[in-house]
């Protein structure tokens, strides 16, 4: 990519951006918009790709190339352009629903592979776009209108999702935090191969304060736990809190309880994603201390390049091949 000189001014559309009065979403978009010119990169060769749902207007909102495909599919559209187009700079933007739930798959089969994406996965743990119905990360007894007994449905917890598809670089921001965001989004976008950014956004409609307890400005000391590489993972407004895995587990301790050599430095490089695994398993709702930050970020052959080199090693070998020989070869019909 070369060095081009823009201003966030420059990355905003001229559309309306429409969503709900004070939804998290304007946040990201600004912190997306701001962050942009410190990438480098030329509009012209930016692409972002979305699904269905709220977060899938992104599109339009970017003055860059864009589509606003089908439900789930984002993930599937943007492999085939960005294999076919390793030139370019693919984004794809999708909700908690139309990624994890019809999306799924494309999803995890993307992250598997090291497609050269970057992903933003816009958590707020409801379906928005239709109007409330629970979601594939809404927790156990969740009353919606698709739910009025209380979901009895397992949430998905995204990032452990990622881990387990062996993404090579996953990690978590929130809405409240512009700065976190951005730092965030640039280490994404720097990752060569797949990235995924979980982010905590507030649907003030229809899930409003679902993260409240630990992104509200006077609870993240202690109910934020920074991810910082190559650091002891600590937190709390006097770092007296800390995680160790002395037991299997990660757990939350004090740190006076178990002396500092017990807790576990952070280590986003390490091959084995068990530990990063671990720590996603750390929290089992937003009522408790989450960590926030880069979980994993490791080197792995991406696939647009692997792709290349095993076409051009096969021409190599073979020759380019004679396209309308292969056609009428074998056995043939005429209709």
């Amino acid at each position: 990519m070369t060095d081009v000189q823009t201003t966030p001014k420059d990355w905003a559309s001229d559309q309306e951006v429409r969503w709900c009065p004070g939804c998290g979403d304007y946040s990201i978009l600004t912190a997306l918009r701001q962050m942009m010119p410190e990438v480098g990169t030329r509009r012209e060769d930016t692409v972002f790709i979305s699904g269905i749902g709220c977060a899938a207007r992104f599109p339009y909102y970017m003055n860059t190339y864009g589509m606003h495909s089908i439900h789930g599919r984002a993930p599937a559209i943007a492999t085939g352009l960005a294999v076919a187009r390793p030139d370019l700079d693919v984004w794809v933007v999708g909700g908690d629903g139309d990624m994890l739930s019809i999306g799924g798959n494309h999803l995890i089969h993307a992250l598997r592979r090291n497609v050269n994406l970057t992903i933003l996965l816009f958590n707020n743990q409801i379906y928005g776009l239709t109007k409330g119905q629970y979601s594939p990360t809404s927790e156990v007894g969740k009353v919606t209108k698709s739910s009025p007994a209380g979901s009895l449905d397992q949430p998905f917890n995204p990032i452990s999702v990622a881990l387990g598809a062996e993404a090579t670089f996953v990690a978590r921001t929130h809405d409240m935090d512009r700065k976190h965001m951005q730092e965030t989004f640039q280490r994404a976008h720097d990752h060569k191969g797949a990235a995924l950014v979980e982010i905590f956004q507030n649907c003030n409609v229809f899930n409003d304060g679902a993260f409240e307890t630990i992104t509200k400005k006077g609870n993240r000391d202690s109910m934020l736990i920074p991810l910082v590489h190559g650091e002891p993972i600590r937190f709390g407004a006097d770092n007296e809190k800390g995680v160790t895995m002395r037991n299997g587990p990660a757990e939350v301790v004090n740190v006076a309880d178990v002396g500092e050599d017990a807790i576990v430095v952070h280590d986003e490089a390490n091959p084995d994603p068990s530990v990063a695994f671990a720590l996603s398993r750390l929290a089992h709702s937003v009522d408790v201390p989450n960590p926030v930050g880069v979980f994993r970020a490791i080197q792995r052959a991406e696939y647009a390049e692997s792709a290349a080199q095993q076409l051009a090693a096969a021409q190599e070998e073979r020759g380019s091949g004679d396209l309308e020989a292969l056609l009428h070869s074998g056995s043939t019909w005429q209709v």
